[in-house]
């Protein structure tokens, strides 16, 4: 059957299923309701605050997510929601797939009903394996400074229905999207898009890292205005050139080096456009000084990238230079994303928590000199050996948490067999870590949680883990 495209045509009679209950998922449940959709949600782990929350709008909640799940719920439904959490290779998506229901993500339905206010906010795109969360913060902040109404969401803070929903009526949404979420998606229309790179990770999701890459290339697909490449990541050129995008359509790439024609990038201290202005070929529009992006954090090549990534975006949507500069020398990261916990003894302790596979973990570690590098957790079938080897050179001891700890242990041996390398135990991981990375630690070490790895192991999520870090550091800076 033909599903709805908008918020005002009729959906009440139509039958859902949402798979997943956690923040979006409750945000799709929630919106499918205020719609008049029966609806039911299924999961094997939510908070009972979801539970309850969930069942009070008049959504009935299953605690499963095996295929005969789909008898108990008494009703077939239309179509179904899916959250990230749920791969294509899970029994309950490949029954639906079997029993021919129209399966789409929390980023389609928020498509369709993009229209509900009276102001339809133009979308942003912004996927990558790493830097997409601060990027899509620094666009957001350089269209706020801009005058402009935009929120970042999707797989970032506000789930994306809640801002399609937001009486604020946003100019821009500016939408994270995940490899997950993008593997589900349909068609969609952003006005710009931005692929930033791409390395291994979730391929245990995936199932192989050509899949991971067919996935985010979808991020271009039906862009109306601009695609953004990484002039450093073949990956993203390939994905481009390959885009199917509204006519007229531009490609614009930003890079790390002096930028080419159509490119944003940098000439010695200076944040350069060589894309959004007439005379391109002979000129470039000074955006910002690497001054500017040093009050951020500590300059390191991914910084740089996210913020040309962020600068490009904000160019191609027609922000002036001065806007972009005053957003990039007043951004604050967000937690857990290379934040500064405290110094003890000479020793600075460092949550990158958000480091969630090797292509993150090399950002925060490329800026320190001498590191004490807490790692471990879920590796997702990704390879550590790389990382390791690449930064064997400033690596002074390595403390290792999580259930996989045995491959980062030999490793270690294998490629630094003089550092001390400690396995911290299962009940106190974290208070663990602490201690015995101050044991280790010398005055001028940075202490780095830049884990190479998911948290679910033995945390709830990267926050969890990263603020458990902090309460630790804390608690013996206080001693």
């Amino acid at each position: 059957m033909k599903l709805p495209e908008s918020w005002h045509e009729n959906w009440s009679g139509l039958n859902a299923l949402v798979l997943g209950l956690g923040k979006s998922g409750f945000s799709v449940a929630d919106t499918l309701i205020e719609l008049g959709v029966r609806t039911a949600a299924v999961g094997e782990q939510a908070s009972q605050e979801l539970v309850d929350l969930t069942e009070l709008i008049g959504c009935k909640f299953y605690g499963s997510t095996s295929p005969s799940v789909l008898d108990e719920i008494g009703f077939k439904p239309d179509f179904a929601v899916v959250s990230p959490g749920f791969s294509p290779s899970h029994p309950l998506v490949r029954e639906l797939q079997r029993l021919k229901i129209h399966i789409m993500g929390d980023i389609d339905l928020a498509w369709r009903l993009n229209d509900k206010n009276k102001k339809k906010p133009k979308w942003i795109s912004i996927t990558g394996t790493n830097g997409k969360t601060t990027t899509s913060q620094l666009t957001a902040a350089i269209l706020a400074t801009a005058g402009s109404r935009a929120v970042a969401c999707g797989n970032i803070g506000m789930p994306i229905l809640d801002a399609v929903r937001d009486p604020v009526e946003y100019d821009f949404l500016v939408v994270e999207i995940s490899s997950f979420q993008l593997h589900y998606l349909g068609e969609i229309h952003p006005f710009v898009s931005a692929y930033l790179n791409i390395a291994e990770d979730h391929i245990d999701w995936h199932g192989s890292f050509e899949e991971y890459a067919r996935a985010k290339a979808k991020v271009y697909q039906g862009t109306e205005n601009v695609i953004i490449f990484n002039e450093q990541d073949d990956q993203t050129l390939k994905a481009a050139r390959a885009a199917e995008v509204q006519e007229g359509c531009r490609a614009v790439s930003f890079t790390l080096f002096a930028p080419q024609v159509s490119s944003v990038g940098y000439v010695e201290n200076l944040l350069v456009d060589r894309a959004f202005l007439i005379d391109r070929s002979n000129q470039a529009l000074e955006l910002c000084e690497i001054e500017d992006i040093s009050r951020i954090a500590a300059v390191s090549s991914q910084l740089l990238a996210n913020c040309a990534a962020a600068a490009s975006i904000g160019r191609a949507v027609g922000v002036d230079p001065v806007h972009i500069r005053n957003a990039l020398s007043n951004f604050k990261l967000s937690p857990h994303r290379n934040q500064f916990v405290a110094e003890i003894a000479g020793v600075q302790f460092v949550n990158d928590s958000k480091a969630t596979n090797a292509h993150a973990a090399k950002a925060s570690l490329e800026p320190l000199e001498s590191v004490v590098w807490v790692l471990g957790g879920l590796l997702k079938g990704v390879d550590p050996e790389p990382l390791i080897v690449a930064n064997a050179s400033k690596i002074r001891a390595a403390v290792l948490l999580g259930l996989e700890t045995d491959e980062l242990s030999a490793l270690f041996s294998k490629h630094l067999p003089m550092i001390p390398v400690i396995v911290c135990g299962k009940d106190a991981p974290m208070a663990d870590a602490i201690d015995h990375a101050l044991t280790v630690a010398q005055a001028g070490d940075t202490v780095l949680l830049a884990p190479m790895a998911a948290s679910m192991d033995q945390f709830l999520d990267y926050s969890d883990r990263g603020n458990q870090f902090i309460a630790e550091v804390k608690r013996r800076e206080a001693r």
